[in-house]
């Protein structure tokens, strides 16, 4: 997927500056409720713009937060407002490999990440990973978008896939938890978030079609505006029928 600046500029309309994904901070501080991130090292997988490295350190407390992403614009516009909030000497944005970590073994007390492993192909490898990164008594804490059982299968799935242009590798939660604990995490906690993106992605038709939409429309011009409703509107069929779980998770080493 092609993060174009009016991609994201469209994205951070919708769901908040320096956010790719829904929730804000609120689904930030549900993600990490039992980890205790000040004066940690984190690894933020999928950071985006930065946004929420930023907020790892400003309102987390974090000492420090390094932030990998594959693709090469997200990379330097999060780069660019580290730099603007004056954070350079505490997070540092990488470009980075889909699969594999370019770190050294046990370099983070924490990994996070929101939302980004659906585009990684090998989640076994990268759960692997992570779990070399952590130290000894480190924490897993994240979230990622799930499928059901029929998901791979599911015409409404395929269908909102197409009008998106998106390539997502779903798991399910059970795969999900295999893949923790193959790679040797403990503790592993799920937490299912259909209802309550049902109501967000809701929030999101509204926002792309009510009476901010030619807001909308400024940002990303008439024929994205409109592709943006197809595809919000093919989305919600699929969180309604449960093929799209979003859901948390957490893991001890």
């Amino acid at each position: 997927m092609a993060y174009s600046k009016h991609l994201v500029a469209g994205l951070e309309w919708m769901w908040g500056e320096g956010f790719l994904s829904p929730g804000g901070i609120n689904e930030v501080e549900l993600i990490v409720q039992n980890v205790d991130l000040s004066n940690k090292r984190v690894l933020d997988i999928g950071c985006g713009i930065g946004g929420i490295d930023r907020l790892l350190i400003t309102h987390f407390k974090a000492a420090h937060v390094t932030g990998i992403d594959v693709e090469p614009e997200l990379v330097e516009r999060a780069r660019a407002d580290v730099q603007a909030a004056g954070l350079k000497e505490r997070i540092e944005i990488m470009l980075s490999a889909e699969e594999t970590l370019e770190f050294d073994s046990e370099s983070f007390d924490i990994v996070f990440s929101k939302d980004s492993i659906i585009h990684i192909k090998s989640k076994q490898l990268i759960f692997n990973e992570i779990f070399r990164v952590l130290r000894c008594g480190g924490v897993l804490a994240g979230s990622d978008w799930l499928g059901s059982s029929t998901t791979d299968t599911s015409p409404l799935v395929r269908e909102w896939l197409e009008i998106s242009g998106l390539d997502f590798k779903f798991a399910t939660a059970s795969k999900l938890r295999t893949y923790m604990e193959s790679a040797g995490f403990k503790s592993v906690q799920l937490r299912d978030r259909n209802e309550w993106y049902k109501q967000a992605v809701r929030d999101e038709i509204e926002k792309v079609s009510g009476e901010n939409r030619q807001a909308f429309v400024k940002i990303v011009g008439e024929e994205r505006a409109a592709d943006r409703l197809r595809s919000s509107s093919a989305k919600l069929k699929v969180v309604d029928a449960g093929e799209l779980r979003p859901t948390h998770f957490f893991a001890k080493k």
